[in-house]
C-alpha cells in the first residue's frame, strides 16, 4: 500500500471541533495515511513568528493534498497559498439531501447536483480603487451615457474573466459530468452567468464553457441566465446536474444551495487545480459555538469522503458515505442545527459504529 500524505489544518474557532474526530475516523480506517500539521496561524506565530512561515508552506507542497477546517483569521494565508499559490481553479460543491438531513422544502428528496464555481478570477482579483483613478481609461458608460470616473465620489472592483481559465474549469465541469452520467445522473451541465447586461466578461465565460461543451457530445449543455438560476434553484432543484459558473455566482449560489438541504453545516467542498487538490467543508468557524463540542462535522465529514476519493480510496469514501446516511437514517445522534442533542464526537462516533 502506498501511504499518503495529508496536511491537515484544523482552522479556527469550533471548526477544530468538527476536524479533529474526522481525522480520527480515518484514521482508525487503516488507509495508511500519514497526517501532517503545517504550523499556521497561531501555531505558525509560537513557532517561528510568522502567520504563514517556510515550514508550512514546505509541508503543504509536499503532501498529496491537504484537509482544511474553516479559518477567518491568521490562518487564511494558508488559504491563499492553497487556492491561488497552487492555482486549484475548479472548486466544487455537492448539493445531496439524504433521509434524515432537516430541510425547510416540504419535499426535498431528490436532489443531487454540483456546483463548479471558476475559483481563481471574476471578481476575487482584490483590484479595487478609487473611481475617480479610471479617468485615464475614459471608459464610457452606455447606461448612464457619461464617462465612468464622472459617475461621483466611490470605489470600483476589477472583474475579469479568461479564455484560459474558464477552458480549464468548463473542461472539468464536463468531465465531471460524464463521471456522473456513467454513475446514472442526466449527464448535463447549466451554464449561467449575467451575461445579458455583462455580454463581453460574462458573455465570454459562457460563449468559451459552450465551446469547450461541444467536444463533449454525450453531455447535454444549457444555458440560463444567473438571476433566473437563482430562482430555478429554489423552484425546481431537482431539475440540475452539474452547474458551472464564475467565481462571485458560484460563492453565492453555493451557500444558496446548502440552505434547500438543511445548511452549511451540510456542505463539503474540493478545490481542484492541474496537480493539487485541497478540500474544506463551506461553513464558518463558527465562533458562538467554541468549546461547546456542537458543531455539526457533518460538511466536514463529506469533505474527508471527498478527499478520499481524490486519493484513490473510493470504496473506502463511499462506506464512510453510506455510514453517515445511516446515522441520519436513524435520527437518534444527531447534532443541534438537525434537531437533534447530540455532540460533534457522538455523531462522528455514530458513524463509526455504522461503519464496522
Amino acid at each position: 500500500m502506498t501511504t499518503k500524505t495529508v496536511a491537515v489544518i484544523e482552522g479556527e474557532g469550533a471548526s477544530p471541533e468538527a476536524v479533529r474526530p474526522v481525522v480520527e475516523l480515518i484514521d482508525s480506517m487503516k488507509l495508511g495515511i500519514e497526517w501532517a500539521y503545517p504550523p499556521v496561524g497561531e501555531l505558525g506565530e509560537k513557532k517561528h513568528d510568522s502567520i504563514f512561515p517556510e515550514e508550512a508552506k514546505e509541508i503543504i507542497d509536499s503532501a498529496d493534498t491537504t484537509f482544511f477546517g474553516s479559518a477567518s483569521g491568521k490562518a487564511t494565508l494558508a488559504l491563499l497559498h492553497l487556492r491561488w499559490g497552487r492555482q486549484t481553479f475548479a472548486n466544487m460543491r455537492p448539493t445531496r439531501w439524504i433521509p434524515g438531513y432537516h430541510s425547510n422544502l416540504a419535499d426535498p428528496d431528490g436532489i443531487d447536483f454540483v456546483i463548479v464555481r471558476e475559483n481563481l478570477e471574476d471578481m476575487y482579483l482584490m483590484a479595487e480603487g478609487d473611481v475617480g483613478n479610471l479617468a485615464p481609461l475614459d471608459l464610457l458608460s452606455p447606461l448612464h451615457r457619461k464617462k465612468v470616473h464622472e459617475l461621483g465620489n466611490g470605489k470600483f472592483a476589477i472583474k475579469v474573466i479568461t479564455e484560459e481559465r474558464t477552458k480549464q474549469v468548463a473542461k472539468f465541469a464536463f468531465e465531471l459530468a460524464q463521471r456522473r452520467k456513467s454513475a446514472g445522473y442526466p449527464g448535463k451541465v447549466t451554464v449561467s452567468s449575467k451575461y445579458n447586461m455583462l455580454p463581453q466578461s460574462d458573455g465570454l465565460f459562457r460563449d468559451v464553457a459552450c465551446e469547450v461543451g461541444k467536444g463533449y457530445s454525450d453531455i447535454e449543455c444549457e444555458t440560463i441566465i444567473v438571476d433566473n438560476l437563482a430562482h430555478q434553484l429554489v423552484v425546481a432543484p431537482k431539475s440540475f446536474d452539474v452547474i458551472l459558473l464564475p467565481n462571485l455566482y458560484g460563492d453565492i449560489l453555493s451557500d444558496e444551495s446548502a440552505g434547500l438541504v438543511g445548511g452549511l453545516g451540510l456542505a463539503p467542498s474540493g478545490s481542484f487545480g492541474d496537480d493539487y487538490a485541497y478540500f474544506e467543508p463551506v461553513h464558518g468557524t463558527a465562533p458562538d459555538i467554541v468549546g461547546q463540542n456542537i458543531i455539526n462535522p457533518t460538511a466536514t465529514l463529506l469533505s474527508a469522503t471527498m478527499m478520499l476519493d481524490y486519493l484513490g480510496f473510493k470504496d473506502e469514501a463511499s462506506a464512510v458515505d453510506r455510514s453517515m446516511e445511516a446515522v441520519y437514517a436513524k435520527g437518534q445522534v444527531l447534532t443541534p442545527d438537525q434537531g437533534g442533542n447530540a455532540s460533534a464526537t457522538d455523531f462522528i462516533s455514530a458513524v463509526k459504529g455504522e461503519l464496522g
